[in-house]
């Protein structure tokens, strides 16, 4: 990365990030200043326009959850194919699985988390991938902690796009004291934050976040703690400001001061208010990895290779990271990224309270107890 010509240290990289993500400069100035704008011309110019136009179409079309593609890079993989990308946002894994099972809603590529991939390999909803197609995947460059549950009876069905935890974002300003546990997030619920707390539109998370409140496991399907988790949450309804996953306009205007959330959300929001804080909660909660799959609807088979490719590009991928603000589980891109994004507390919390966290487990996507709970939650 250069100005004019000489290296751009890390402190000027970070300064000149915060004023481009605050709108204080525009993308063109920190591209061209941060030399990123140099990556991004060497990379259009080594894959001439239409450079896998042939059979691809016009469009691709990828379902995947909000604030998480950078629109100039789909831009640059429209001027380099002439497909378009259509970017489907959805809310959760729940939604997902049904669309799916009813067709797909014709999605070229799905963005779906760890816990959901073992299943929709087993109902033949996503492919085995053909890595022929795939140049720039590189196994060895990612964290298996992360890509291992892409691989279904030793067949790759999904790489890692990111990582990240789910926690609680609240407004400091209007806090008495930090949040460091479930118990706090759901007791000052009904107290000095009553009406202004946000659950997730999401059982794995809302019903989860609620077990741990009693100390259970996040993935749990025991009928007993999950009729203390419905409890919990049917006694916090009235004093909920919302239930949705979108809840970073909320917490932004001021209408709500707290929220589960995740880990780019936190960090969106804290990077432009500061006084919007995360933290995990002690007793534990989730840690997550999104992926890129193929649905076997897809069709548009050839362009979604195509912007698979595209995308795990590492050059591709840093400016994904530095847009979407989460953790990527790829050393080639954590090489080309700051190293205060490497070291932010936020995107890396302290071991402690990763080592308490537990990954998404496949049974949670599919028990129906957890999917009546849910349903009669929101309707209470």
């Amino acid at each position: 990365m250069t100005r004019d010509d000489k290296p751009v240290s890390r402190q000027e990289f970070m300064a000149e990030l915060r004023r481009y993500q605050k709108g204080s400069v525009s993308r063109r100035h920190f591209l061209a200043v941060t030399g990123l704008g140099v990556a991004t011309a060497a990379l259009a110019s080594a894959m001439p326009a239409r450079l896998w136009a042939a059979g691809i179409g016009d469009q691709v079309s990828m379902a995947t959850w909000p604030n998480y593609d950078d629109p100039d890079n789909l831009a640059l993989f429209q001027k380099q194919t002439g497909a378009a990308v259509q970017v489907n946002v959805f809310g959760s894994n729940e939604e997902m699985f049904a669309k799916l099972q009813a067709g797909g809603a014709g999605w070229d590529v799905v963005v779906a988390t760890n816990y959901t991939i073992s299943t929709y390999a087993g109902q033949k909803m996503i492919e085995p991938l053909d890595l022929s197609k795939l140049p720039n995947y590189d196994a060895a460059s990612f964290d298996p902690r992360f890509a291992d549950p892409g691989t279904v009876d030793g067949k790759l069905y999904a790489i890692p796009k990111l990582w990240g935890t789910t926690g609680m974002a609240w407004d400091s300003s209007k806090a008495k004291q930090p949040f460091t546990s479930w118990k706090d997030f759901f007791d000052v619920t009904k107290t000095d934050f009553s009406g202004r707390t946000i659950i997730h539109d999401y059982q794995l998370t809302a019903i989860g976040n609620a077990l741990k409140y009693f100390g259970h496991s996040f993935n749990s399907v025991d009928p007993a703690e999950l009729a203390e988790a419905e409890k919990l949450l049917i006694e916090i309804k009235p004093h909920l400001f919302a239930i949705t996953s979108d809840y970073q306009p909320s917490m932004r205007n001021g209408d709500a001061w707290l929220t589960m959330c995740w880990t780019g959300d936190a960090k969106q929001m804290n990077r432009d208010l500061p006084e919007i804080q995360y933290t995990l909660g002690k007793e534990g909660g989730e840690i997550w990895s999104d992926f890129y799959t193929i649905p076997t609807s897809a069709p548009n088979r050839e362009g979604a290779y195509a912007l698979l490719n595209f995308l795990l590009d590492p050059e591709v991928n840093a400016r994904e990271a530095l847009f979407h603000g989460y953790p990527v589980p790829d050393k080639r891109v954590d090489a080309l990224i700051p190293a205060e994004m490497l070291n932010d507390p936020i995107l890396h919390p302290a071991a402690e309270l990763l080592s308490a966290l537990e990954f998404g487990a496949a049974v949670t996507l599919t028990d129906p107890n957890r999917a009546e709970i849910m349903a009669r939650f929101k309707a209470a």
